[in-house]
């Protein structure tokens, strides 16, 4: 039974899917590059690394927890272990709170301004899971709450936020609307059926061409922030790199089948990764 049980957790916490994370991290790494200058050292890449599996999982929890009863009606979530009654209510948020509290531990080992940022972005990852029952586009808080490492990288490297990490995180948002109305729409049916607001619903017809603008803000209000900081030529390349994906993605999503906006949600982390890459190597070759 312990060993059903701890499988029961994994999967609570999407153990076996990493696009999750994946997702949360190359922004955070990102920004710990252009906070640094270059290598941020091993102490914080640790840190955030470490930090951003626990709190998604973390996020997992609670998530599920506060939609247990909408879950059951999408045939994606129906299975889910607090959905299906395989795990409680109290057991997801005892483990909820243990990976937060684990997380925390890892950012007292930083400085006292990313401590206190740390819980304006426990805030925030609170309050996403109940956004999409009274905001039209909720993906929107999501892109704080999954852009706050951010604020957090500049927070631990320079002891502050500037406007440079505000901008980028405005920036990041736009890509995390991107992702996340794929995975709308994905649900649109289901979401409709039980009342459920979504950036899917919200833009209608007009869904496609709003999440490859949103990919394309990203990258232009990034560029704009970098573009001094990096090699040009070493940036230009990721650029092409990124469009290239974007391109692939429209062509995914233009049918707006489940199949099709789904592997699209999937592939993101692919565009994230290429943004870090070139970051890490504009810092590099400059």
């Amino acid at each position: 039974m312990l060993r059903e049980k701890f499988h029961l957790y994994l999967d609570l916490i999407r153990w076996d899917r990493p696009a999750g994370w994946l997702l949360l991290l190359w922004p955070s790494l990102s920004a710990l590059w252009v906070a640094a200058g270059g290598w941020p050292g091993w102490h914080l890449l640790i840190v955030f690394v470490l930090g951003t599996i626990l709190m998604r999982s973390a996020g997992c929890c609670l998530n599920d927890v506060a939609d247990r009863d909408f879950d059951k009606h999408v045939k994606r979530t129906a299975q889910r272990p607090v959905t299906a009654g395989k795990v409680s209510v109290r057991e997801a948020l005892v483990l909820g709170a243990v990976l937060a509290l684990l997380a925390f531990g890892l950012v007292l080992t930083t400085n006292r301004v990313a401590v206190a940022w740390s819980f304006a972005a426990l805030a925030v990852a609170i309050v996403y899971p109940f956004a999409k029952r009274f905001f039209a586009m909720p993906q929107a808080v999501l892109g704080v709450a999954f852009s706050f490492g951010i604020p957090m990288a500049f927070a631990a490297v320079q002891q502050q936020v500037p406007p440079l990490a505000w901008g980028l995180l405005i920036g990041n948002l736009f890509w995390v609307l991107a992702y996340d109305t794929e995975y709308a729409m994905v649900d649109r049916d289901d979401d409709l059926r039980i009342g459920m607001k979504t950036s899917a619903i919200t833009l209608g017809s007009w869904d496609v061409a709003a999440v490859t603008s949103f990919y394309v803000i990203h990258l232009i209000l990034w560029t704009v922030l970098l573009v001094e900081q990096l090699a040009p030529w070493v940036w230009f390349l990721a650029l092409l790199a990124a469009v290239a994906q974007i391109v692939w993605h429209h062509r995914l999503i233009r049918g707006r089948t489940r199949e099709g906006c789904f592997q699209a949600f999937r592939v993101n982390h692919w565009f994230g990764c290429t943004v870090f890459a070139g970051v890490v190597a504009g810092y590099a070759f400059r």
